[in-house]
């Protein structure tokens, strides 16, 4: 049985929407940070970036949770839903588009075609959310990865976390000045290929530690009582749906030159290639050979606190470089909402991008959102338990649940046809996945509290 997607019949003129030209004209976020001068592939970079991260080296330990069979069905299963909720999204765009509403905000398409007031306001927590955390995290991730460095040269350093966390801040600080989305297809390009080059590094550090002598045993079993393997499974299920999740596809279409018509697929084509052989290869790797002993970073499992280092000390080293030059490119795409949210208010659209109006508001406000992220990346290096909670109350609604719903009110396809129910099928499941994924991830973050210290020096797996 085929899909068939419908298309709508455009209205004989388009409704007042702060996407009309007339109104956007002042509009500083949707000019300078939303600029509109991509290709299709500069959209590939940004889609790439935004889902292809060090995140995938938790995959060994969701498979954890899952199994060999249920792992695999999972990870497949994510992955061609959110494929294809991400091209419904970029056809519910073109469509208004077409209907002379260029949506670039994923909050103003959802309210125009929800016809909903509320619903403005409930994607840009939740986007905000989202993002915010993805920058936190970031940053801590980024620090741990300097300390790791650190602590290989001088075991008995001084230096504490946070202070590699500040370092790391600063960094970010100069990086965000980069003013639109659209100036990031270099970096985004270059962060393609370090998440190819550090997959690579790590599937070949697995297999290097599964043919050597201290190759660890295999043990693929799972949770002795039902009860915890279920709550294992679903929390695995959260993870690897955060692991595919994206929440910025609007603002990422909305860097392309117009007209966007089937760009965004191209895109979205070249990003799962990438995600096709990183995802795979790490999970496959990973659990293969440290089965239910993977750590959520599944480098850790290659550099254990105790015994050997499993793989060539310089391998590992080189691998964490590239996570550390990568979680600078992350930070940057996942701020670019909150960029565009400060710009539309702090930024006069008649005056130049560089001029001294624009640009002084500009380095203090990205300063000040970079400090507050590296603050809490500080203060919360237990941050990965948040994230989980975010990711199923977050990732799960954005991109599994609003853009099937979004495609069903634009479209209106008839009631008995295939993709209607398919879409209906996809937005219930995955409600209950992700009441439940946040209901275990809530439950692994009680179950947790006593490790929490803040402004620790080691960060809670």
């Amino acid at each position: 049985m085929t899909i068939h997607l419908q298309q709508p019949l455009l209205p004989p003129e388009a409704p007042p929407s702060p996407e009309n030209g007339s109104i956007r004209q002042g509009d500083a976020g949707a000019a300078f940070v939303l600029e509109s001068k991509g290709e299709w592939y500069h959209a590939g970079f940004h889609l790439t970036t935004a889902i292809v991260g060090p995140t995938i080296l938790t995959l060994p330990y969701a498979f954890r949770g899952l199994g060999w069979g249920l792992g695999f069905f999972s990870l497949t299963v994510m992955g061609v839903v959110t494929f294809y909720s991400y091209y419904l999204m970029s056809l519910v765009l073109e469509h208004c588009e077409k209907a002379g509403r260029r949506h670039i905000r994923f909050r103003e398409l959802a309210s125009d075609v929800l016809g909903s007031g509320w619903m403005y306001y409930f994607v840009i927590f939740i986007q905000t959310a989202i993002n915010t955390g993805i920058s936190i995290g970031a940053i801590l991730l980024a620090g741990e990865c300097l300390q790791i460095m650190y602590s290989s040269i001088s075991p008995d350093g001084p230096l504490h976390l946070w202070q590699f966390i500040a370092m790391v801040t600063v960094v970010m600080m100069v990086l965000s000045q980069l003013p639109t989305f659209h100036s990031l297809r270099h970096v985004n390009l270059a962060s393609l290929f370090l998440s190819l080059a550090y997959t690579f590094i790590v599937v070949g550090a697995c297999f290097n530690a599964g043919l050597s002598k201290n190759a660890p045993p295999r043990d693929y079993s799972l949770e002795s009582s039902t009860f915890s393997m279920v709550m294992s499974a679903f929390t695995s299920i959260s993870i690897i749906a955060a692991i595919f999740g994206n929440g910025i596809v609007p603002e990422i279409q909305a860097t392309l030159a117009p007209p966007v018509t089937g760009k965004m697929f191209k895109g979205l084509i070249m990003c799962y290639s990438v995600i096709f052989v990183t995802f795979y290869s790490a999970a496959v790797s990973g659990y293969y050979v440290f089965g239910n002993k993977s750590s959520s970073n599944i480098l850790k499992s290659l550099m254990p606190d105790e015994g050997p280092t499993l793989a060539p000390t310089w391998l590992l080293g080189l691998g964490v470089i590239f996570v550390l030059l990568q979680l600078f490119a992350i930070g940057l795409v996942y701020s670019q909402v909150a960029y565009e949210i400060m710009e539309t208010k702090s930024a006069d659209v008649n005056q130049g991008m560089f001029s001294k109006r624009n640009l002084i508001p500009r380095i203090i406000l990205r300063s000040l959102y970079m400090i507050f992220c590296g603050f809490f990346a500080a203060m919360l290096p237990f941050f990965g338990d948040i994230n989980g909670v975010v990711g199923a109350v977050g990732f799960i609604p954005l991109d599994f649940i609003l853009p099937m719903l979004l495609y069903n009110m634009t479209y209106k396809p008839s009631r008995s046809s295939f993709t209607y129910w398919i879409n209906i099928i996809i937005m219930v499941v995955f409600t209950g996945v992700g009441l439940l994924g946040s209901f275990s991830s809530i439950r692994k973050l009680v179950l947790d509290a006593s490790k929490f210290k803040l402004f620790s020096d080691d960060v809670v797996d």
